[in-house]
């Protein structure tokens, strides 16, 4: 039985990328209880260096192990925010560091997020979410993770004033940020030191994304030759099929990009779509890709996904007046190349861009729109 569960949770973290799993059950052995804090020396987001002794002041010291890709570890970035707030002023220091290595994490992973988990992205994400704490690199050398010993993000390791380990596991029982929690694990514990009082509980699961060790980096050549074998198809599409198209009777997020081999900014930028059904195509999102070279030039513009990798939906518009081509895809559209809309399902249009897009500006877009969105099991 023992066999079967460890294979379980394997199979479960290889299919989504969770690690739902007792405490210890990891590459790398968990600090135990009453262990002393292990140093560091880590970059800040805020271009400092903390170690261990930049927290000495501090009457109890909660370090969470987070990151920005994960789901579970953005569903409790507000809930890590009012932790520091409403603790401040007792004397309690909170500070986050991100253990993933950033060559371990496969695009496929970055389906809830629109930036990855290296360091100049993790200064993306604080300024945008206003982290009051501070917010720590280690992904390069996980040295200092690797002495901790997390097992997923987020996960938090509370210590006493002598720096001594006396709660490490979940900071609530509720992943949900939507819904109240019934236990606060993490609150309690701090409650607990404050008052001179023994942890009720010192350890519990956590549950959460996987800590990418660089020692997963071969999960990138593998996804990398996944998808170099994939199909990649090229089909026509008059102006009443195209129309069809912009209704989105799918029940997902399309996002449409009308390009051709001969526009120049169109080939720049196409890799930009590729990513980005490879990050979000596994939930509620499609790519379809219309070009608008002249169909007697399908096998050149078939030639171009192909070495692109193209294995989204791909069209090539048949008709020979390009006008009915515009009008169907959105009349608001001026003609020039590329154009790009993101259609909602039932056809309401999100997004709608003439020229270059913004990969960045897209992908913020993109999960944050209603039908795809940050957290897990919305």
């Amino acid at each position: 039985m023992k066999k079967l569960s460890i294979l379980i949770n394997c199979i479960f973290l290889l299919v989504i990328g969770y690690s739902f799993t007792a405490v210890g059950f990891d590459e790398h052995k968990t600090l135990a209880i009453g262990a002393t804090a292990p140093d560091f020396s880590l970059h800040g987001v805020d271009g400092k260096i903390y170690t261990l002794h930049s927290f000495k002041n501090a009457n109890v010291l909660a370090i969470v192990f987070m990151c920005n890709h994960c789901p579970t570890s953005q569903a409790y970035e507000d809930r890590v925010i009012k932790l520091t707030a409403d603790y401040a002023a007792k004397g309690v220091k909170v500070v986050a560091i991100n253990p993933n290595h950033p060559s371990s994490l496969r695009l496929d992973e970055l389906g809830y997020s629109d930036v990855g988990d290296s360091f100049a992205e993790m200064k993306i994400r604080a300024k945008e979410k206003k982290f009051n704490f501070p917010y720590l690199y280690d992904g390069a050398t996980e040295i200092a993770s690797k002495k901790y010993g997390p097992i997923a993000t987020p996960h938090i390791f509370i210590f006493d004033k002598n720096r001594k380990l006396r709660y490490q596991g979940r900071i609530d029982d509720v992943e949900n940020p939507y819904r109240t929690p019934h236990v606060f694990d993490a609150r309690n514990a701090i409650d607990a030191l404050l008052s001179d009082q023994e942890v009720p509980v010192t350890i519990t699961k956590v549950f959460g994304c996987s800590v990418k060790w660089a020692e997963k980096s071969d999960w990138i050549e593998k996804a990398t030759i996944q998808w170099a074998h994939e199909p990649v198809s090229l089909d026509t599409i008059n102006a009443l099929g195209i129309a069809e198209l912009m209704k989105n009777p799918s029940g997902k997020l399309r996002l449409i990009n009308v390009w051709a081999t001969w526009c120049g900014p169109c080939v720049a930028e196409f890799s930009e779509f590729v990513t980005m059904n490879r990050m979000y195509r596994d939930r509620s999102f499609q790519l379809v890709t219309i070009s608008a070279d002249d169909p007697a030039n399908k096998n050149k513009a078939l030639k171009f996904l192909q070495t692109r990798q193209a294995s989204a939906t791909n069209f090539i518009f048949s008709g020979d007046d390009k006008y009915k081509m515009i009008e169907a895809i959105d009349p608001k559209w001026a003609g020039a190349l590329p154009y790009t809309v993101l259609v909602e399902p039932g056809g309401k249009i999100a997004y709608a861009h003439l020229g270059m897009i913004n990969p960045a500006r897209l992908k913020k877009i993109i999960v944050e729109n209603q039908y795809i969105g940050r957290v897990y099991n919305k």
